[in-house]
């Protein structure tokens, strides 16, 4: 362990599976009481995606929310941390192993879910490869230098900063890398089309149709579920048509991929983030 490691994670690594999650479902009930802002977020993001459901069902799904994202959190002890052993008996991998294996290009659409980084340990743990991702670098430098240790444990992967990705990510490509890309928050106007997500116009960015045409390759979605045991990543089979030469057409198909996937797992997914804080030019703030 670096010295940039946490002291909970120190406490945390060997800890059962059970106990952890326990201790994850009491931080995520905390979280839930009294992250105000937070729940304000998640509330607001799920009456606008799930209308239909009534209020005591919103009101246990945003507790699942902040649960599970507490749960996958202190995951990241034994992810990052844990015996190699321990990491691949909690690992499953399921899908199109042999494809993502062939040499070439690949683009991994990894949507926001709490499993994320698992998702991409189980792929650089289990799969001898090039891999690349694009990060958003930390403000305080203990904590960014914990977290690119975590991601760079296994595989020598590429870690790209998100502030000067273009040409290294380019380049990285073109030397064969899959790289695995979370394409599904809101990142303001710039390179984003407004198409729909669960009805509502969100502000999406385009690169996965870009990144996928820059390595001249196939998109295939990776998504990871939280389980009893751990983790399950599947790969899925690999995207006919894609990209195409209509950027917005990418975008609106991008998302009822990632809605199918939102609805198997709802309170996996990424909803502390506001997914709708770029509104088309006119409409107020739903936050």
């Amino acid at each position: 362990m670096t010295s940039a490691t946490p002291f909970w994670v120190r406490v945390m690594a060997g800890w059962p599976l059970p106990l952890l999650r326990f201790v994850g479902r009491c931080f995520g009930c905390l979280l839930w009481v009294f992250a105000h802002r937070r729940r304000h977020i998640v509330q607001t993001n799920l009456r606008l995606c799930f209308p239909e459901q009534s209020t005591a069902e919103r009101r246990a799904l945003v507790r699942a929310v902040f649960v599970t994202f507490a749960q996958s959190l202190l995951d990241r002890a034994w992810l990052w941390h844990g015996p190699e052993d321990l990491v691949r008996r909690r690992l499953q991998i399921t899908g199109d192993l042999s494809w993502l294996r062939s040499d070439g290009a690949k683009v991994l659409f990894a949507p926001h879910f709490v499993g994320l980084d698992a998702g991409w340990t189980a792929l650089t743990l289990s799969v001898p490869r090039l891999f690349a991702t694009i990060y958003a670098r930390q403000k305080r430098s203990s904590l960014d230098a914990w977290v690119a240790n975590g991601r760079s444990r296994f595989g020598a992967p590429t870690l790209l900063n998100k502030q000067d990705a273009g040409r290294p990510t380019a380049r990285t490509m073109r030397a064969g890398a899959a790289l695995y890309v979370l394409p599904d928050m809101d990142l303001g106007a710039r390179d984003a089309v407004f198409v729909p997500f669960f009805g509502v116009p969100a502000a999406t960015v385009t690169s996965l149709s870009r990144f996928a045409t820059i390595g001249r390759c196939a998109v295939a979605t990776v998504v990871t579920r939280l389980t009893p045991y751990g983790y399950e990543v599947s790969i899925e089979p690999s995207w006919d048509g894609f990209p195409s030469e209509d950027a917005v057409a990418d975008a609106r198909r991008m998302n009822r991929v990632l809605e199918a996937l939102v609805r198997s797992a709802p309170a996996q997914y990424h909803w502390t983030h506001k997914r709708f804080k770029t509104r088309p030019e006119g409409e107020a703030s739903v936050y």
